[in-house]
């Protein structure tokens, strides 16, 4: 299915057999027939590729890593591969609360870019867990990018859509980008200048000994390295919107 599709949901999938088929079968419901749940399995070692395998139903498309890439990675090739005009990022193991995909379809209307609040569920959460966003922070672009770095601006991966043509600036992620793929697309939205934050919780986020989100504090050269990728993130923006204003294909005779 790679024609006229409206909705891809990208998921990302490694060792995820416990809650992926939960985690498919609350999307599929909420998709029009055409759309498409592309899933990026990581090389898993455990049945998940069976799980995957085991639903019925033509819009589920699996693609199989040859090697393990990282959940970075394998986003980014799960945004390759996507054909959809609307973009979703979703995680394995997570719930879509119902209604969740018409109401940010129709945040995107204006918008390139859609994020929204979770509602965190199955273990006790972290001091990450407690940021929320706000509507009316939509509209302040560089205090976003700032909270980015500082920390204080938070975006789910889980929680966020966007258009396909953010692609274009949002691919390939940086080389030197090991982590926090969300808050590089969280950037990509805020330095275009079209993003729309939603309040309502349209992801019940699963917590659980596998989550890859930090609940305490990180050690200082960690912090510190994180803080220099996402100013190094800044760089690469600013550079390649650059080169797109200035490309013989934008440039006005």
């Amino acid at each position: 299915m790679t024609e006229n599709v409206r909705v891809s949901v990208c998921m990302a999938a490694y060792n995820g057999s416990e809650f992926i088929a939960e985690q498919i079968e609350s999307i599929l419901p909420q998709l029009g027939p055409n759309d498409e749940l592309l899933i990026v399995d990581d090389e898993s070692t455990d049945d998940t590729v069976a799980r995957i395998e085991a639903v019925q139903d033509s819009r589920v498309v699996l693609h199989r890593n040859k090697q393990n890439l990282g959940y970075v990675r394998t986003f980014e090739k799960a945004i390759w591969l996507s054909s959809g005009n609307y973009i979703f990022l979703s995680d394995q193991d997570d719930i879509w609360v119902p209604g969740r995909l018409d109401k940010m379809l129709a945040a995107l209307a204006d918008k390139s870019m859609v994020v929204t609040n979770c509602k965190h569920f199955g273990g006790e959460p972290g001091r990450f867990h407690d940021i929320r966003l706000r509507s009316r922070d939509s509209q302040k672009h560089f205090r976003n990018l700032l909270g980015i770095v500082i920390g204080y601006r938070l975006h789910w991966g889980c929680a966020m859509a966007f258009k396909s043509n953010l692609k274009e600036l949002a691919l390939p992620f940086p080389s030197h980008m090991s982590e926090s793929h969300d808050q590089w697309l969280a950037m990509c939205g805020n330095f275009s200048k079209s993003i729309a934050y939603l309040e309502d919780d349209t992801i019940l986020h699963r917590l659980h000994n596998e989550n890859l989100t930090p609940r305490k504090m990180r050690g200082i050269s960690k912090i510190v390295r994180a803080r220099a990728a996402f100013l190094a993130n800044l760089v690469t923006l600013a550079l390649r919107t650059r080169r797109r204003r200035t490309s013989p294909a934008t440039v006005k005779g």
